[in-house]
């Protein structure tokens, strides 16, 4: 599916600070919109959570946001992070001896798909997808 023209019945936005309240902020707020639509949120929410966290502390330059984007259609919840470092691009780390740097690693095991776009420069987004089951068909 083509993301650039797909039409998403539900839509939530929002611009937040690069900071790890911005962060904090944009799991609660998002978890409570997945919620009022009646949404599966717990697995939602811990890849939220480290995208919005990668975003405040990998994407962070000074004096510019975040961009959280939560979308859904009959099929599929899209979760997307825009932040201000299209410069570099993530990568899963591998398992070794640091303490951090694993997060990837837990969003490639919760959603069923994720990936990287640049956006216009400066700018690049990190995307994850769930698959919905076929409630009421």
């Amino acid at each position: 599916m083509n993301q650039e023209i797909a039409e998403y019945k539900l839509q939530f936005k929002v611009q937040l600070s690069a900071t790890r309240r911005g962060a904090r902020l944009a799991r609660l707020l998002a978890t409570e919109q997945l919620r009022s639509w009646g949404l599966p949120f717990e697995s939602a929410a811990h890849v939220i959570a480290e995208l919005a966290a990668n975003a405040a502390t990998h994407g962070c330059v000074p004096g510019r946001d975040f961009r959280l984007a939560v979308l859904s259609d009959a099929d599929t919840l899209r979760i997307e992070v825009t932040d201000a470092r299209g410069d570099e691009l993530p990568a899963p780390q591998s398992a070794g001896l640091r303490e951090s740097g694993h997060g990837l690693v837990l969003v490639e095991a919760l959603a069923d798909r994720w990936g990287t776009c640049r956006e216009p420069f400066p700018c690049k987004t990190v995307w994850a997808e769930f698959d919905l089951p076929m409630w009421g068909r």
